[in-house]
């Protein structure tokens, strides 16, 4: 039994959806990030089977949210006829925020100050501005420079004054991760979505887009654009290294720029039960950790534990594990350094419908994202507990545990 056990305020997830994730400049161009996740949102609270009355507070994470316009919790929550009075908060933990936002909503739970929240998050990179930084004071003279708000506030870090690229590169040299075992690690995740994408095994979580085509025309958007399936290795081992001349990260072991949303019910177990609904899983148990900024893809090593510690679960009780690959060296440092911690964790229970590098990575909904994938892997297979984590700039993870209700 675990701590969580043993509080009568246990969270539960009662349901969630995610949408197929878009490339930059891809299909989900024309929606903005607050319409994908009115979509995902929809579908959440529908699949969830509760009342929209009922909610207490809605959180929604995001990491580029210039140009979404005020308060893009409540443009989501009351499209969904989640009521006027019911307040939104909107959170910014970079990678980790959606994820955060359950452990959030989690903790209002157990601390008593609710009953029922969604909770997830939104990201259109597509269609984040362009800035000038220096436009309110004026220009006096000459060209001036466009930031990219992608790269100013989602990519680069301004305690060490470089890009997450860089930053994977760091980490690859310390944990001498070698350029062909990052390739092989692409491959991998490319390989195993696009399977899981052929046996259907994503259907359960995503929510189709319907687009209209120039003449009227509906198709529906529900296969995640990002996906290579005639990735190989000698195909790889082509690319240039993207961040440093001599490098080992290319665009082809790193994730792209993606467009998506993804949402969760999290509800108390007494309102689950008070309402005669069955919930997907039970929250066994949640952890964050905080290391030196550069070496924020080691941080994972530190959270998962704490998760597990507060679920009352070794490593080896965990069946499956979702662990955002922000960059392949991330995920193998991450195994070796969990290794050496005395948590090992054998690469078959990691990711096994593919990860972010194939799937994609829209910053600000990746946490919620893993989280669904992550429940469906366990209930497809039959299996019980399962572990979620993200690495995120600032030098920081975030990690949440679940247990399949039966």
């Amino acid at each position: 039994m675990s701590p969580l056990d043993r509080s009568p305020r246990e969270a539960v997830i009662l349901g969630g959806a995610r949408l197929a994730q878009g490339k930059l400049l891809g299909t989900l161009t024309p929606f903005t990030a607050v319409q994908l996740g009115q979509i995902a949102a929809k579908a959440a609270v529908a699949r969830s089977g509760v009342n929209p009355q009922d909610f207490d507070e809605v959180i929604i994470g995001q990491v580029v949210p210039a140009g979404s316009g005020q308060a893009v919790p409540r443009q989501i929550s009351l499209a969904v006829q989640i009521p006027e009075q019911v307040g939104g908060l909107a959170i910014n933990k970079a990678c980790g925020s959606s994820l955060k936002s359950v452990m959030l909503a989690a903790g209002m739970i157990r601390a008593g100050d609710g009953e029922l929240f969604l909770a997830g998050g939104v990201e259109s990179m597509t269609n984040a501005p362009f800035m000038d930084l220096k436009g309110r004071v004026g220009h006096r003279y000459g060209h001036y420079e466009m930031i990219d708000s992608i790269m100013w506030d989602g990519l680069w870090d301004h305690v060490e004054n470089w890009i997450m690229g860089e930053a994977a590169e760091f980490i690859a040299q310390q944990f001498e991760i070698s350029r062909r075992e990052m390739d092989e690690f692409a491959c991998r995740s490319h390989q195993l979505a696009h399977a899981a994408t052929q046996e259907g095994r994503f259907k359960a979580e995503i929510v189709p887009v319907e687009i209209k085509g120039r003449k009227g025309e509906i198709t529906l958007f529900e296969t995640d654009e990002s996906i290579r399936p005639d990735s190989t290795l000698e195909s790889l081992a082509k690319l240039r290294p993207a961040f440093l001349d001599d490098g080992r990260v290319t665009a082809g072991n790193a994730p792209g720029l993606n467009d998506g949303a993804a949402m969760v019910v999290v509800a108390s177990r007494e309102y689950a039960e008070q309402h005669g609904h069955q919930p997907l899983a039970r929250i066994a148990g949640y952890g964050q950790a905080a290391v030196e900024p550069k070496w924020l893809f080691s941080a994972p090593i530190h959270a998962l534990p704490k998760a597990l510690a507060r679920a009352g679960w070794t490593m080896a009780d965990v069946d499956l594990v979702e662990l955002n690959e922000a960059f392949a060296a991330q995920v193998l440092a991450d195994l070796k350094g969990l290794a050496q911690n005395g948590h090992a964790l054998p690469l078959e229970k990691v990711n096994v419908n593919g990860g972010a590098i194939a799937i994609g990575h829209p910053v600000g909904a990746s946490g919620a994202r893993v989280l669904i994938t992550l429940i469906h892997a366990l209930k497809q297979r039959g299996l019980k507990r399962g572990l979620a984590g993200l690495c995120l700039g600032g030098g920081e993870a975030v990690a949440l545990a679940v247990e399949i209700e039966d």
